[in-house]
């Protein structure tokens, strides 16, 4: 029997979960939806969206990726997707780099020394002084090539998904990019009380401050169709692990999404996170679960899955996740070398027991 599974979030806490799940597939025969945010606005992803408009491409080129097929052809495919360019020297800085005599050089040696890069430099053919790609990773310029090529996000994805042999589906929570504001206090060290907004996801998820409160823009976006009818018919929903205010809550605050959430018949797991990001460095781990509460007071979950040395004193949790119906989960499921990272394959073990405890 299929157990349909909907995970949500963004950024590499999403893509830990999504590994995890991977290994998993086999053994609880898993049918895997990724449902991810659309709110970034830093780095290549920033870029894209500012320059060209749409999805910003990174968040749901993570995902992709992370259920990529095992095939060799789709392991190159998915590592063509993460390569990053480099910031290459401009032309005209390797040219004085060579030195005085080189253009002379080049003519004596003729046509055939110069070659083509000597024939784009003629005056008729400047040579770019900048180098767009620099910083961009090519998944995410295949995702925004697609996206305009086709003009629905979701055949964009669905396409890309083909690509890489993704074994699962990736959607966005909404087809529209969406901002994200927050009210936090302390953003200035020097003025501790004072209250400010901040906009943008990347400044949100760098804030030294304690959020406050958390809005999206639009107020309302619309969720993507296709999202909310796999939520419908899930098995199983998973929130996080991921940056909290970032990735996981927003989308508590897509109205369809939210509705669909609290009216699916699935049971609904949280995964917690190791370690506190800057933006959640003032929370504590039940803090993390109150938060859910505080953003959709209607939500009900079943399990909280934690790493027992990241919890430390289990009780506070414990109540926490009692106050949402839910049990709390204790389970190693950290990289062995101690870093605050999710080990898919120990991340997946400890999922293994709770999909699969009714089957």
């Amino acid at each position: 029997m299929t157990t349909r599974v909907v995970a949500f979030g963004g950024g590499h806490g999403l893509s830990a979960s999504l590994r995890a799940l991977r290994r998993c597939a086999p053994e609880l025969d898993l049918d895997i939806t990724a449902v991810v945010t659309v709110g970034d606005d830093g780095g290549s992803s920033g870029r894209l969206r500012a320059e060209r408009g749409g999805l910003p491409p990174g968040d749901l080129r993570q995902a992709l990726v992370a259920l990529a097929g095992d095939h060799p052809a789709t392991r190159r495919s998915a590592g063509l997707f993460q390569h990053r360019f480099a910031e290459v020297p401009a032309p005209n800085a390797a040219a004085a780099h060579a030195g005085p005599n080189a253009p002379a050089a080049a003519a004596a040696a003729g046509p055939s020394a110069a070659g083509p890069t000597a024939r784009a430099a003629a005056p008729d053919s400047p040579v770019p002084t900048g180098d767009g790609l620099a910083g961009h990773a090519v998944g995410n310029l295949v995702l925004c090539g697609l996206m305009e090529l086709l003009g629905d996000p979701v055949a964009a994805l669905e396409h890309a998904g083909a690509m890489l042999g993704a074994v699962g589906r990736v959607l966005p929570m909404s087809c529209q990019p969406v901002g994200i504001e927050a009210q936090v206090r302390g953003a200035d060290p020097d003025r501790p009380d004072e209250v400010r907004t901040i906009s943008g996801q990347h400044q949100v998820a760098i804030t030294t401050g304690r959020v406050e409160s958390l809005r999206l823009t639009p107020a309302a976006p619309e969720a993507c169709p296709e999202a909310v009818e796999a939520i419908g018919v899930a098995d199983w929903l998973i929130f996080g692990p991921g940056s909290w205010y970032t990735s996981v809550l927003p989308h508590l605050l897509v109205p369809r999404l939210a509705d669909a959430i609290v009216s699916s018949p699935a049971r609904r797991l949280v995964t917690l996170n190791l370690a506190a990001e800057k933006e959640t460095q003032r929370l504590s781990v039940a803090d993390h679960l109150a938060a859910l509460r505080w953003y959709l007071p209607e939500l009900k979950i079943d399990h909280v899955l934690a790493d027992a040395k990241a919890v430390g004193d289990p009780e506070p949790v414990e109540r926490a996740a009692e106050s949402l119906g839910a049990r709390l989960v204790l389970a190693p499921v950290a990289v062995p070398d101690g870093a605050p990272r999710h080990d898919p394959a120990a991340l997946g073990a400890a999922l293994v027991p709770v999909l699969g405890a009714d089957r």
